[in-house]
């Protein structure tokens, strides 16, 4: 580590519900926060589908580094890490062609079901390593091509959401690794475009830009922004992908521990060496994304805490405004694995009336259909901790290998009820914290591209010392294999109604055999 005095940098960490630009520090010993503004991020309905607000985020983003702009301290660097799969189309001049569509628009259902029809499941896995998602960027390009053949032939380059941002920073037009490797369009294995299954596809190749590590430096913050303390800034790329910096963020307990990044998402998995494409990876649908410094980071999308927040906002509209503490109060005082849900049912994607949706999926399938607000919140964080023991297990199957324990990052890292939950369900313990590790984890990458840092190793060990970590033990017994059991049957009924539905599929976008098998 370095001996210098204490260096700043701008880590914006933008989120699928809010972003923040924050300082991250570093003195030789410690790395500090301080978060300079937030603000909401609110898709919107416009020419027909749901887009993200990119001048608004960039107007909060801009107003964020003013602050920091004025401040004492001289800020070496700036980046920006994001949701992935989602992705802007930039014209001959650099502007955007329209506003990005969002993930949660249904544009790829139709798109989605095709692919699956002219190439498989297998070929999408086995060309890309990636979990075969309706979401995914390849899907969007199908649904572009589809609903305007000239949207992509006016597009010279093609940017995942952190790179239209780095682009606005510097002029820069590269892609950051982390941030492709969610497109299900990148040979993970080859590090290179999946061009012979694009061309398959019939999605066009001409506007795919150089792919660039993460730590890379794209060039100095551009003038008008490049004032104040930001008048040396340099542009560095973080790990974009916001679950590859927050799993920078971790200090892992133990060498081959276990991850979730959890919040609106939970990603949940391991880290290795290089890509696992094998028939158990792909049984399991497990998705292979880049990481820092060379890392592959193993693991299954589930969903996290949307849910959750998606009740909360419905609770709101109806005149009740509790607290994501509170509601964990009262949901540990109703008992618990009553009401089991599968919370990747697709039903559960979309923005709505989320409690009437939990109690429709539980009287469908035959669960005890929750009534109050605790129970509701119950019946979800217990769904929450059964698929992530689900993802052990799947890890496990792929591996050969049992997680010694788990690390909590991101915001569901301070529920209290969740993380005893997981250690309860999975039989693991569980270590919490920190709750920003993808803002502390963007900011460390800058850090080290910088000279602060030499390698991950050094990075996480910083991190352990700057950060409160939480601990919860396992506690016997709890009926946790019963309701397993319960939640296996429950994710085998959603699949062969997908089948049924669709004639191929669940609802991650490839037959699970584990839930199969369950239903046999």
């Amino acid at each position: 580590m370095s001996s210098r005095g204490t260096r700043t940098v701008a880590a914006v960490d933008l989120g699928a519900e809010s972003g923040r630009v924050t300082a991250v520090s570093f003195d030789g010993d410690r790395l500090t926060m301080k978060i300079a503004n937030r603000f909401a991020n609110t898709p919107r309905v416009q020419g027909g589908a749901l887009r993200w607000n990119v001048e608004d985020l960039w107007a909060r983003i801009v107003e964020g580094l003013g602050i920091l702009a004025v401040g004492p301290e001289p800020v070496a660097s700036v980046g920006v890490d994001t949701w992935g799969v989602d992705y802007g189309l930039l014209d001959a001049v650099g502007q955007l062609l329209d506003a990005p569509i969002s993930y949660r628009d249904n544009r790829n259902a139709a798109s989605f079901a095709q692919a699956l029809q002219r190439v498989g499941a297998q070929k999408l896995y086995a060309a890309t390593g990636v979990q075969v998602l309706a979401i995914n960027t390849v899907f969007g390009l199908m649904a572009d091509v589809r609903d305007d053949p000239t949207r992509l032939s006016r597009a010279k380059t093609l940017l995942m959401m952190p790179d239209l941002f780095h682009h606005k920073l510097s002029g820069a037009t590269t892609a950051e690794y982390t941030g492709v490797s969610t497109t299900g369009a990148y040979d993970m294995a080859g590090h290179r475009w999946a061009s012979e299954l694009l061309d398959e596809l019939g999605i066009p190749t001409h506007m795919l830009p150089d792919v660039v590590p993460p730590g890379t430096d794209v060039g100095p913050l551009l003038p008008g922004l490049a004032v104040g303390a930001l008048h040396d800034a340099r542009v560095i790329v973080p790990p974009g992908h916001d679950t590859a910096s927050a799993v920078v963020g971790v200090p892992l307990a133990d060498p081959g521990g276990l991850y979730i990044s959890s919040g609106t998402w939970s990603l949940v998995g391991v880290e290795t060496p290089t890509p696992v494409v094998t028939p158990e990876s792909q049984r399991s649908n497990l998705t292979n994304e880049g990481g820092y410094a060379g890392t592959i980071r193993l693991l299954r999308n589930v969903m996290g805490l949307w849910i959750l927040q998606e009740c909360r906002r419905q609770w709101q509209r109806e005149g009740t405004d509790i607290s994501y503490p509170d509601l964990a109060e009262m949901a540990a005082q109703v008992p618990g694995l009553v009401s089991i849900i599968n919370p990747d049912d697709p039903g559960f994607l979309p923005p709505g009336d989320m409690p009437a949706r939990v109690r429709q999926y539980c009287a469908d399938h035959g669960s005890a259909v929750p009534q109050t607000i605790p129970e509701v919140v119950r019946c979800v964080v217990d769904s929450l901790a059964l698929s992530y023991r689900a993802v052990v297990d799947y890890l496990v199957d792929a591996t050969g290998e049992r997680p010694p324990s788990i690390n909590i990052v991101g915001g569901g890292a301070d529920n209290v009820l969740l993380s005893q939950l997981t250690a309860d369900a999975t039989g693991l313990p569980v270590s919490c914290g920190p709750t920003e590790g993808t803002a502390l984890g963007n900011g460390a990458v800058q850090l080290a591209t910088l000279g602060e840092f030499d390698g991950l190793a050094q990075i996480r060990q910083a991190i352990a010392a700057s950060t409160a970590i939480r601990h919860y033990d396992p506690r016997p017994g709890g009926g946790w294999e019963e309701a397993q059991s319960t939640f296996r049957r429950l994710v085998a009924v959603d699949q062969q109604r997908a089948v049924d539905q669709h004639g191929a599929v669940d609802q991650h976008g490839a037959v699970d055999q584990h839930g199969a098998d369950a239903q046999q």
